[in-house]
């Protein structure tokens, strides 16, 4: 079954039949000159966050001048998730419009290689050096079901609860603040509600129009925190199968219903906008407006020198903690950990020179200063070994400590539609429309769909 285009905006088609023209008058793909590289990324959608245009620029120009005579072309797509996901399919489709690199989140990765959209980067990681030090979860990521990988990792992140301390001090609560259950967390958001009347309790991401942000972000931090933390509760790797929703599922779409039941989160309009996710890292965490945050260990790369939001109190105003499983149950604490990377689309005019830029971008001393300028957490053994690194910036060690009891998507061919039904029923139970028993059973029917019934029913 042919896999469609990750669902995003109703605007989405038409954003992404626009781009691809203006490509196309641009004067055709990226094998035009074969001596330009293209290189396509996901752009900021809040114009004052320069990092991945200021960090591009400067690997353009290291590699400009190692390669005389080749030029780098950049080519940013600005759009939130969804909408970047859609448009970036679109040009991968044609070599008239396909750029001979592309940034590509690992939970979309296999849905493009399925389609063909992407090139194998086997032969060329045979002769690189370096690729022995990336790990071994970083590698799988970026791996297909064929065995083949399609993308070298520049990082990846992991998920827990960013707090305000003055916040927290008016209502009362502890400045150390580690809640061991959903219920201390909701509690937390419920004294907000009632001490400090004119801020958000909690921010959970939530509904199609956030994306991959909802699913991730907010539902498998919950849904990996059920049940028991040694098995998978979306996809049986051992079947092959994708699972109904259970009693772990409808929990986590309780936890999400309260929030928004209760008023403890934003206005539904605001939580369902599309840039909410700028607005908590650019207005309302640095201006006091939010206590809770279920969000990425990546925020500070908004609050660094020069990112128009310079924020250098953030460490010392807000506290971090781990978001805790559902009752307290083994190992105490969950996070969600995915990243990005660079890939080969398959109909790029100029691979080779594609990868020597990727070669550029994946040294060591380049590496490693995306990592701090992306608030990212290393994907390289040398890097993430070294003291440097670790003392950059605040926030890194206890993220990076969480990967000790982080889970992956199953990013398989199918996650992007089983991504998009979680949102759904999200969304549903966020505006009310459907009670939690209706958004599962929605669920349930989507994921068939989806799956050509290839599930294990709960």
């Amino acid at each position: 079954m042919p896999v469609r285009p990750t669902a995003a905006l109703p605007t989405a088609l038409a954003l992404t039949l626009a781009a691809a023209a203006t490509l196309t008058a641009c004067g055709g793909g990226s094998g035009s000159d074969p001596d330009t590289v293209k290189v396509s990324f996901k752009q900021s959608t809040d114009n004052s966050i320069k990092v991945m245009d200021t960090y591009l620029a400067d690997i353009k120009e290291q590699f400009e001048k190692a390669n005389p005579g080749k030029k780098v072309e950049l080519v940013p797509i600005k759009a939130p998730d969804a909408e970047y996901y859609t448009k970036l399919q679109q040009m991968l489709r044609s070599p008239k419009t396909a750029p001979d690199l592309v940034y590509e989140d690992t939970f979309l990765i296999n849905s493009d290689i399925t389609s063909g959209y992407l090139k194998p980067l086997d032969p060329y990681l045979a002769k690189w050096k370096d690729w022995e030090r990336f790990i071994d979860t970083a590698k799988a990521a970026a791996r297909g079901e064929d065995g083949k990988t399609y993308g070298v990792p520049d990082g990846t992140d992991t998920r827990g609860l960013w707090f305000s301390k003055d916040v927290f001090a008016k209502a009362g609560l502890p400045a150390d603040w580690q809640p061991r259950t959903w219920d201390e967390v909701l509690e937390a958001a419920r004294i907000i509600k009632e001490k400090v009347p004119d801020v958000i309790p909690l921010n959970v991401y939530t509904g199609k129009p956030v994306g991959e942000a909802a699913t991730m972000q907010t539902f498998e931090m919950l849904l990996y925190g059920t049940g028991d933390a040694t098995s998978d509760p979306l996809y049986d790797k051992g079947g092959k199968k994708w699972i109904t929703s259970g009693k772990g599922f409808e929990d986590s779409l309780a936890f999400v219903e309260t929030v928004y039941r209760e008023k403890l989160g934003p206005e539904v309009s605001d939580a369902l906008d599309p840039n909410v996710g700028t607005r908590v890292r650019g207005e309302w965490l640095p201006q006091g407006r939010l206590g809770i945050a279920l969000d990425g260990s990546w925020l500070p790369q908004d609050w660094l020198e020069g990112s128009g939001h310079e924020w250098p109190e953030w460490s010392k105003e807000l506290g971090l903690a781990a978001m805790p499983t559902q009752n307290g149950q083994a190992p105490g604490r969950v996070s969600m950990s995915g990243g990005w990377t660079w890939a080969v689309p398959a109909k790029a005019g100029n691979p080779d020179l594609a990868f020597e830029f990727i070669k550029t971008m994946q040294t060591k001393a380049n590496a490693q200063k995306w990592y701090v300028a992306n608030s990212g957490i290393a994907v390289r053994e040398d890097v993430a070994n070294d003291p440097a690194y670790a003392e950059a910036q605040p926030g890194i060690s206890f993220f990076t400590g969480l990967v000790e009891h982080t889970h992956y998507r199953p990013a398989y061919p199918a996650y992007p539609k089983v991504s998009t039904a979680i949102q759904e029923a999200m969304e549903g139970v966020t505006t009310g429309d459907m009670s939690v028993e209706e958004a599962a059973r929605g669920y349930d029917d989507a994921l068939r769909d989806a799956t050509d019934n290839q599930v294990v029913e709960r």
